[in-house]
């Protein structure tokens, strides 16, 4: 059953760096917006004659917690007509018209084997929620492995809080990765950063979030390190 729309109104907007912002989102005709960690809505923008073509789909950034507030990370697009308007036309009290949740790139229902969860740019907020949801309700899992790709520190998202959980959440370690600046983490790309960690082929679950390049290529090197398909998750950006 596909959700139905309803209003959202902004009461938050963060700059997290110079071309990312985040939104907090309340629904005033829902209680408590229940979704899995990982889901998305879709908000229907003034911005087009035919209303397909006003969607645009975002995931959630923040975890579940009861209430009907909810967090969206918007990176800004050159030429992208949704992501203008945000950034031109949406300010705190702002209407907006939304639906959710959808999807299915959700936590998987044990955590008995090693989590991987690549991602590049704002393919880093499902992976928040799942993380903040692990951490909360105190769910048994294994090790988790956040890998975040980006090009710059300055394009580093949520870095402060992903170091603080690595002390918080046993287990769990951040991998910020830079593709095009020297510093003391990792350099170049996420995949030289899984595949050194997956040495020991030990059982593993992949979440793969951000743009389809980077996600066709980490799904055929992790195919020929010999994991099965079936343990390699997709979450597409544009």
């Amino acid at each position: 059953m596909v959700p139905q729309w309803q209003k959202g109104i902004v009461t938050k907007v963060e700059q997290a760096t110079y071309n990312t912002r985040r939104y907090w989102i309340e629904l005033p005709e829902t209680e408590n917006f229940h979704f899995k960690p990982g889901q998305f809505v879709t908000l229907d923008l003034p911005i087009h004659e035919q209303r397909n073509k006003r969607w645009r789909s975002y995931s959630i950034a923040s975890m579940p917690d009861g209430t009907n507030l909810i967090e969206l990370l918007i990176v800004y697009l050159e030429n992208g007509a949704g992501t203008n308007y945000f950034f031109n036309e949406v300010k705190e009290g702002s209407e907006l018209t939304l639906r959710g949740p959808q999807g299915i790139f959700v936590l998987p229902e044990t955590l008995e084997r090693d989590l991987f969860l690549i991602c590049t740019g704002t393919g880093i907020a499902p992976f928040r929620s799942m993380v903040h949801y692990v951490k909360h309700h105190n769910i048994p899992h294994k090790n988790i492995h956040l890998i975040f790709g980006c090009r710059t520190q300055q394009d580093l998202l949520y870095a402060d809080e992903m170091t603080q959980l690595e002390h918080d959440l046993e287990g769990f370690k951040f991998h910020p990765t830079l593709s095009r600046e020297e510093w003391e983490g990792h350099r170049g790309y996420v995949h030289k950063v899984y595949e050194n960690l997956c040495q020991e082929k030990q059982p593993a679950t992949f979440m793969l979030c951000g743009w389809r390049n980077m996600i066709d290529e980490a799904k055929t090197r992790l195919l020929e390190m010999g994991y099965d398909k079936k343990s390699i998750h997709l979450e597409l950006y544009g």
